[in-house]
This record gives structure tokens, C-alpha cells and sequence, in this order.
């Protein structure tokens, strides 16, 4: 059966979104730092970062509001779940409104794997717009097992996210381990992170190992073992042989 051809230049469109959407996947380089931005004081202090500071700030709606300003770096943009960390107690519906709203603000999108599935209108914009969407799983008190992980990623694939992010508590050296099987089971850029005892040692670690969104504070940390974005970008610009200045 033959098909009819699009005449209005939808095929054309849609390449060229996906030429831009891959341009901008491909801007997501190992070791590149976030700067967190989750209260008015780290607003103020993102918007005096010189060059080269970061390579991204995120912004926190369900910390801030939707009110988000220009800056000199890219957006990452997230209202988070209240049970990943989030604050205000924001439902479903005011996380994917406020989403929507920051979406023309933003170079990345994240939300939730368990949210992502009731998210499908967001994902649909995020790709029209040639956002990037971020997939994002945390847990403050363990490392999952490799068989939970998988799944998350799975997950996170199957549902049209552009990239991941893990987050997990790390206790031990085998728990670093099994976060760092991460980087041989996704075909997606990963970003993996640990939180508690071994967090800042394992941070250092993932990021010389593949992983290509590593946040750190502008203010105060809001996890333990996390380091700000100012000592991250030093360490990780010593630990690649580069002048941090």
C-alpha cells in the first residue's frame, strides 16, 4: 500500500528538530558540573558565576517558583517529587504545570522515572522544543540492588528520556561498584552520583568514569557528600591535568 507524502514539511521538521536535539545531546561532555540552585541565596550567587565556573545551573521550582532569570550558563529545570527530595509537598499537577511553564527556559528537563511515565506530555513538548529530557532516580538511604538499577534505567529508556541521572546512598566500596556497572548497562549518557559516607570520594570517581552532569552546591549542601561547585570544578580540573583558573 503506498502512503500519501507529506506535503507540509513535517519530515523536514521533525529531522531538523532531531539534528538539533542530537547537537545538544552531544553538549552533555564527561565531568561537567551543575551548579545548584535552590534558594535565594545560591540565585544570587549563580548569577555572579564568571565563565567557566560551570557548565549548567539547575534550578529548583519546587524550591523556587517558576520565576527563573537569565543567566550565562544553560537551565536545567526540575519541580522534584517530594519523596525524591523535594520540597512544598507539590503534586503531580503542580510539578508537570510548573515544568511546562520553565520548559522555553530550559536546555534540560528533569523529571522523576517514576514520574515519567504521567509525564508524557512534557516529554512530548521538551522534544519538540529540542529540550533534553533527564531522567532522574534517587535514594538516600542505600545503594538499590544492580537488578533494581537496571530496571530504573529500562525505565528511563523506554519512556524516551534523553539521559539519566542516578543518586545513591554509597556506604561502602561495593555499593561504589555497583553504581559504576551503571556506565556499561545504559546506551544513554548517565549522570551517577553518591550520597552519605563515601559521596564526595565516589563523585570525583563517576566523574572521570562517564559521568556527565556532577552537581555541587552554590550555597549550603542539601545532601552529605556533596561538594560545592567551586571545589568540584577544581578538583575534577586537577584530577583532567587542566588549570582550574
Amino acid at each position: 500500500m503506498l502512503t500519501k507524502p507529506q506535503g507540509d514539511g513535517a519530515n523536514e521538521r521533525h529531522t531538523a528538530a532531531m539534528t538539533e536535539r542530537n547537537i545538544i545531546v552531544s553538549t552533555l561532555n564527561l565531568g561537567s558540573v551543575v551548579g545548584i540552585v535552590d534558594s535565594p541565596r545560591a540565585r544570587g550567587k549563580a548569577l555572579r558565576l564568571q565563565a567557566g565556573a560551570v557548565e549548567f545551573l539547575e534550578w529548583r521550582a519546587d524550591s523556587l517558583g517558576c520565576e527563573i532569570p537569565e543567566a550565562r550558563f544553560p537551565w536545567i529545570v526540575t519541580a522534584r517529587h517530594p519523596a525524591e527530595g523535594g520540597n512544598n509537598s507539590m503534586s503531580l499537577t503542580a510539578r508537570r504545570q510548573a515544568l511546562s511553564v520553565l520548559l522555553p527556559s530550559a536546555a534540560v528537563i528533569d523529571m522523576e522515572v517514576r514520574s515519567i511515565a504521567s509525564m508524557g506530555v512534557i516529554v512530548r513538548q521538551a522534544s519538540e522544543a529540542s529540550v533534553l529530557v533527564l531522567a532522574s532516580f534517587h535514594d538516600f538511604q542505600k545503594t538499590p540492588t544492580l537488578a533494581r538499577l537496571r530496571d530504573v534505567v529500562r525505565q528511563a529508556q523506554d519512556y524516551g528520556a534523553d539521559a539519566i541521572k542516578i543518586a545513591a546512598c554509597t556506604s561502602s566500596p561495593g555499593d561504589v561498584a555497583r553504581l559504576l556497572e551503571l556506565f556499561s548497562m545504559s546506551r544513554l549518557p548517565l549522570s551517577v552520583m553518591g550520597i552519605g559516607p563515601l559521596g564526595m570520594a565516589s563523585r570525583v570517581l563517576f566523574a572521570n568514569c562517564g559521568s556527565v552532569l556532577n552537581y555541587g552546591w552554590l550555597d549550603a549542601p542539601n545532601v552529605p557528600g556533596q561538594w560545592s561547585a567551586k571545589d568540584l570544578r577544581a578538583i575534577l580540573s586537577q584530577c583532567s591535568g587542566q588549570d582550574p583558573n
